[in-house]
């Protein structure tokens, strides 16, 4: 089975036990971010600033792996027009019932993001891109695409994996892993992550996911560092996430 699959039944078993990054926004939630009040994340903890985003009314946005009912609503209530792809299916499900729920519509694709995007040149304002390059093994590409179906003056707003994660033990205590962390080749790191419920995952390097961005054709405009919001490593204050807001001028 091509690890994208395994990564797509994973998630959406881990949908079915309650994980968070697929539980959709409340109806009050909504109307909040209508009136003004509302945050998203690209990482754990760490809420995007609001200028990065801008006045989204009108534009059209794409919600790259960010399905779960959580981005993509928030800005259609701002008045964008929003589409989203995902290649879980109750992550996109939960965009779905939202968008029904609340009367907006939504472009809802199931669709692999480590091939080419389907979507023309410059289709959009702004791309999210939460943290889930974590889930596939190439990043440079998605970056080189996300570039061209940007619009002039378009921005990428990612959440970046730093590899820190890929080094420790399950408690955080003990450093066990070199990198990078590539359970296609490396068969230990296969196992742990099949003893811990863990898909298919891979370390990316700053200079595979910023470098990338650059050599696409983007300029880097902010980032920020955050943490995984819980565990040993959070308790220390190490940060193992960046956001990043990156423009196609």
């Amino acid at each position: 089975m091509p690890y994208q699959d395994t990564n797509q039944e994973t998630i959406d078993r881990w949908i079915s036990e309650g994980w968070e990054w697929g539980q959709p926004i409340s109806h009050h939630q909504f109307e909040e971010a209508a009136k003004g009040n509302w945050d998203i994340v690209l990482t754990p903890n760490k809420k995007v600033p609001h200028e990065w985003i801008g006045d989204v009314a009108g534009e059209k946005v794409l919600g790259l792996a960010a399905g779960g009912g959580q981005q993509m609503p928030i800005l259609a209530a701002l008045g964008a027009e929003c589409t989203v792809l995902d290649y879980s299916k109750k992550q996109i499900e939960s965009d779905q019932y939202v968008a029904d729920r609340e009367g907006y519509a939504i472009a809802a694709l199931r669709a692999d993001m480590t091939q080419p995007l389907p979507f023309a040149d410059e289709s959009f304002d702004l791309i999210i891109h939460p943290v889930s390059n974590c889930y596939v093994k190439e990043v440079i590409p998605i970056f080189a695409e996300c570039f061209r179906i940007l619009k002039k003056g378009g921005a990428l707003l990612s959440g970046l994996d730093t590899g820190i994660n890929y080094l420790c033990d399950q408690a955080e205590e003990r450093i066990i892993n070199s990198l990078p962390f590539d359970p296609l080749a490396n068969p230990d790191q296969l196992k742990q992550l099949q003893e811990d419920d863990g898909g298919i995952q891979f370390s990316h390097t700053l200079e595979e996911q910023i470098g990338g961005q650059l050599k696409a054709g983007f300029r880097l405009t902010d980032l920020y560092e955050d943490t995984n919001g819980e565990g040993r490593l959070h308790e220390l204050h190490i940060p193992s996430f960046i956001g990043t807001r990156a423009v196609k001028d």
